[in-house]
């Protein structure tokens, strides 16, 4: 397992059910001062579990197609 997988996994499991974490947050738990390099990998990572069917790429609640969503999004458990 890749390190931005766990890091996006382990924020999500902390969380209660149904809340949501921002990418940057996985980033920032890689690389605290210098999380914006790690954000390509989180957000590969986060494609790669939602193709699993492990969680929901969501843009202002909503769940959308992580290949193709533009803008701010969030990662939640499925």
């Amino acid at each position: 397992m890749s390190k931005a997988r766990d890091a996006i996994l382990t924020l999500l499991d902390k969380r209660d059910p149904g809340k949501s974490i921002c990418p940057s947050e996985a980033a920032k738990a890689l690389s605290p001062d210098n999380w914006r390099p790690e954000m390509h990998k989180v957000r590969e990572a986060g494609r790669a579990l939602s193709d699993e069917g492990l969680i929901e790429v969501t843009r202002k609640g909503k769940p959308v197609n992580p290949h193709t969503v533009k803008g701010v999004i969030r990662y939640r458990l499925k």
